[in-house]
């Protein structure tokens, strides 16, 4: 199912990059890789996929974009059905719904209302809980979600969906919906929030649900629970549809047109990213003169890429090297690892400005021992390197009269169990300004045991990464060994691995372990490579590479 709703994004992305119908050629040999598809075949193989997507229809034998049902209905001749979810969480991924409330506006007037509980098949957090007064005993005698779906969708029918931050309560809508019919949901979605901001721009600066209910005096009040908030949704419609009425709003497309989330003014150039390639690599974000404004790195560039265009705004420096932004230059490799060793590589050589401080070598410090004190320096020692300068000199202050057995074992704990006590000690005392400075020592010293303890243990490892490499037939091996990546060998398959391995081994039993930045910056890299691999690495200890070359 989930490769049927990839195609089908695919497509969409497709019909959008040439602004207008595609042949079903082209889109064949753009989803299913074939070089020369006849009419017949393309036709053929497309139909599933234009069929099970609401956003794309046949037009003349060409695949288009969809105008979804119930459009060009009059504002006051068209049925309405806001709803509201309450969910275990905030992602649909990992949560579900527990509560669905709706409210049919018809004729302009509220009508008739739905509300079910749902049973999540979890446990409730206890977070929600408290927020929505939900039990857990109450929930795990309500219906299944799909059941509850389905009776919302009857009870909906071919009405315009309404909610307040669509997007929210659509994907968990939109969820439940793909696992029954393998489809997404068709009918137009109205979005009050956006619907409020271009209406009331100037005279209400907050728009959420419990400003707007108090702006316009709502009958009901929200207070997070499905009905209740979709009624007072509801009445909150109602109002904005007479404000869009004043206008000139008349249909419902003029409604859905004022309630679309505002295009970004770089929206325009979003076609700087048509033609990256599902692929992972690095890119690089120019300006007219051609200079390097920002470098990042992407498992799927097409993807990555074509997020930056949409109705979310990036961080400040980004967002501003996106406005000055010219041209997109893309590089393809192997894997998502070796983009990201690609992507430091490039950051430290381009200094980008738009690259956070937090992606530069430059930015650790160290600690150094001077006397009984603790000093932060920018000189390589033991004690480090450290992200953060300002949590490096809190963890100083808190070692300062340390022992030489407690800093011995910083890793392990050193003077916390002391420094705790002590905390203790001056609460206990009432003493709590003093309490608070060193409570926040302690914390900072606690991060950066932590830091360390992971760079101790990553420095100690020796390990081959194998992945893809970009060169057909060929997979490239990373070498880590002294706290550093101490060799990159492109290996072909097959018998011609034995000297590649051998070389790469031969460097890592030769390598001097480093201190450097730079090479812990990699390292950390690696870390959380080792912690999470994506499917496509393997991770081979360096005598197994050993023994694969004997």
């Amino acid at each position: 199912m989930q490769l049927a709703f990839d195609a089908a994004d695919r497509l969409v992305e497709l019909v959008e990059e040439r602004r207008g119908a595609v042949a079903p050629e082209e889109a064949a040999g753009r989803l299913f890789a074939l070089a020369a598809a006849p009419t017949a075949l393309a036709r053929t193989l497309l139909d599933d996929v234009v069929a099970g997507d609401a956003r794309l229809a046949w037009r003349g034998g060409l695949v288009s974009l969809a105008d979804p049902p119930g459009r060009e209905l009059l504002l006051e001749r068209a049925t309405y059905v806001v709803v509201d979810l309450e969910t275990t969480g905030l992602s649909p991924g990992s949560s579900r719904i527990c509560e669905i409330g709706a409210v049919r506006v018809r004729a302009l007037s509220s009508a008739e209302t739905f509300q079910t509980l749902v049973n999540p098949g979890e446990r409730l957090p206890p977070a929600v809980g408290a927020l929505t007064g939900l039990r857990d005993d109450e929930l795990r005698r309500a219906p299944p979600a799909p059941a509850a779906v389905r009776r919302l969708l009857a009870f909906a029918g071919d009405a315009v969906l309404v909610a307040h931050n669509a997007r929210f309560d659509v994907a968990f809508l939109d969820r439940e919906v793909e696992r029954m019919t393998g489809r997404r949901l068709a009918a137009p979605v109205v979005d009050t929030v956006w619907l409020a901001r271009r209406l009331l721009a100037g005279r209400l600066s907050r728009v959420g649900l419990a400003s707007l209910s108090h702006f316009f005096g709502t009958a009901v009040q929200p207070c997070h629970r499905a009905l209740p908030d979709a009624q007072a949704t509801a009445e909150i419609l109602l109002a904005l549809i007479g404000l869009a009425q004043e206008r000139g709003a008349r249909t419902v497309a003029d409604l859905c047109d004022l309630a679309a989330p505002r295009a970004r003014r770089v929206f325009a150039k979003r076609s700087l990213a048509y033609g990256a390639p599902q692929r992972p690599g690095v890119y690089l974000f120019r300006d007219e003169h051609g200079t390097v404004l920002y470098v990042g790195r992407a498992r799927d560039l097409r993807a990555r890429l074509r997020s930056y265009f949409r109705s979310e705004r990036q961080r400040p420096a980004v967002e501003a090297a996106l406005a000055a932004v010219a041209r997109i230059e893309w590089r393809v490799l192997g894997s998502e690892l070796e983009a990201a060793l690609e992507e430091l590589r490039l950051i430290r050589e381009l200094r980008p400005p738009a690259n956070a401080r937090g992606a530069r070598s430059d930015r650790y410090v160290y600690l150094e021992r001077r006397g009984d004190a603790m000093r932060v320096v920018s000189e390589p020692t033991l004690w480090g390197p450290i992200r953060s300068r300002r949590r490096a000199e809190l963890a100083a202050r808190a070692l300062t009269g340390a022992t030489e057995s407690e800093l011995a074992c910083l890793t392990n704990g050193g003077p916390l169990p002391r420094l705790r006590r002590k905390l203790a000690v001056l609460a206990d005392a009432l003493r709590y300004e003093d309490a608070a400075r060193l409570r926040d020592r302690i914390a900072a010293l606690e991060s950066v045991v932590r830091e360390l303890r992971e760079l101790e243990q990553l420095r100690a490892t020796s390990v081959c990464l194998v992945a893809p490499a970009l060169e057909d037939g060929f997979w490239r091996a990373f070498f880590v060994s002294g706290g550093r990546v101490v060799a990159s060998r492109a290996v072909p398959a097959g018998a011609g691995s034995a000297h590649e391995l051998a070389a790469g081994t031969a460097a890592a039993a030769r390598a001097e372990p480093s201190l450097a930045p730079q090479d812990a910056d990699e390292l950390l890299l690696v870390g959380s490579f080792l912690r999470r691999p994506p499917p496509e690495l393997r991770v081979l200890a360096l005598d197994d590479a050993r023994r694969m070359v004997a």
